[in-house]
């Protein structure tokens, strides 16, 4: 999504004159997008300025006359009277004079409001009405709308449980988490990013919290609408212990792997997994490097039942069954250096 994205709507209602940008291009804060034909407004102004005008003698006609009752009021030459309603006819005067400058200053707001200007500098989309078409409120009122998409964000649903775990490192962690976007061609956007800020509750129904994050976009390449896939290492594990997902079977909540033992029995065993990389399974617990695990039938296999291991051949099980190419099997577990 676009770091701003302004809503260019028309404040007054007319005819549409003229386009004066063309669509999809940059445009600058101020910069003219569209006229309004102004003549009816310019009309009203110039009428809003003559009332000024009228109401601004007027005004200088009664502090003419109050400046020459009072000193006869003074000498008690004129009745008290005659001083108050002086006094409150300039006093409606000056009150007359400023109604007649707020509709001046109104009007001049109205006919500037006929050039639609961008209020940011961004991406210009397309135009939403076309020349001659009646916009302004109760009509065409949205024109287009101008985002700012260099610096852009980018959005991306977190789970409760990894929105906890995140929250639990340190600032200086968080910090240091430098984000990687993978595009939706599989390319990988030469850019880093970063974390801005996360939403203000969890989605209830997905219970997932939205964070937003900041990437750099110096040539425009990421516009709003764009979905991809943002990437972060979160931590580093030495010496992990990784299998093939297609190894592992679940049943009721626990995860289980077919052991191959010395004796070419077999042994079902429990494990704990952590992450998935790729097609390969993370072991936290009940395995060790180098024992053999059924890759291929693990659902035929029952506890102290002979096993025949055989290496596994990729290349060959392709040929098989190209499906079993995504698990990528291999007979011993193995530890990542």
């Amino acid at each position: 999504d676009g770091l701003v994205n302004a809503t260019i709507r028309a404040q007054v209602n007319g005819y549409l004159i003229k386009q004066n940008y063309k669509e999809g291009d940059m445009v600058k804060k101020n910069q003219v997008l569209f006229e309004i034909d102004a003549r009816v407004f310019q009309a009203a102004f110039e009428q809003a300025r003559s009332q000024l005008a009228q109401q601004q003698a007027r005004w200088n006609t009664a502090k003419a006359n109050l400046s020459r009752i009072k000193p006869l009021a003074a000498q008690n030459a004129v009745s008290k009277r005659d001083l108050d309603n002086a006094i409150g006819a300039e006093e409606t005067a000056h009150a007359l004079v400023l109604e007649a400058q707020a509709a001046l200053d109104k009007a001049k707001l109205d006919l500037g409001f006929t050039k639609v200007t961008s209020l940011i500098d961004g991406i210009a989309g397309i135009a939403k009405a076309q020349i001659g078409d009646l916009v302004g409120p109760g009509q065409i009122d949205e024109l287009t709308t101008v985002s700012t998409v260099d610096p852009i964000k980018v959005y991306f649903p977190l789970s409760e449980q990894e929105y906890l775990k995140a929250m639990g490192k340190s600032s200086t962690e968080k910090q240091k988490v430098a984000l990687e976007l993978i595009l939706s061609d599989g390319s990988t956007y030469p850019y880093k990013g970063e974390i801005a800020f996360a939403d203000r509750q969890v989605d209830v129904k997905t219970g997932t919290i939205m964070v937003a994050t900041i990437f750099p976009n110096p040539g425009n390449l990421l516009r709003p609408g764009q979905f991809g896939k943002v990437r972060a290492i979160m931590g580093i594990r030495k010496g992990a212990l990784l299998v093939p997902q297609r190894s592992v079977a679940e049943m009721q909540g626990k995860y289980l792997v077919a052991v191959v033992k010395p004796d070419n029995t077999a042994d079902i065993r429990p494990v704990k997994v952590a992450e998935q990389v790729g097609t390969l399974w993370v072991i936290t617990e009940g395995l060790k490097a180098g024992e053999k695990i059924v890759v291929e039938g693990i659902q035929k296999v029952k506890p102290g039942s002979p096993v025949n291991p055989q290496p596994y051949n990729p290349e060959a099980q392709a040929k098989k069954d190209p499906a079993a190419t995504e698990g990528k099997p291999a007979a011993p577990a193995k530890q990542e250096k």
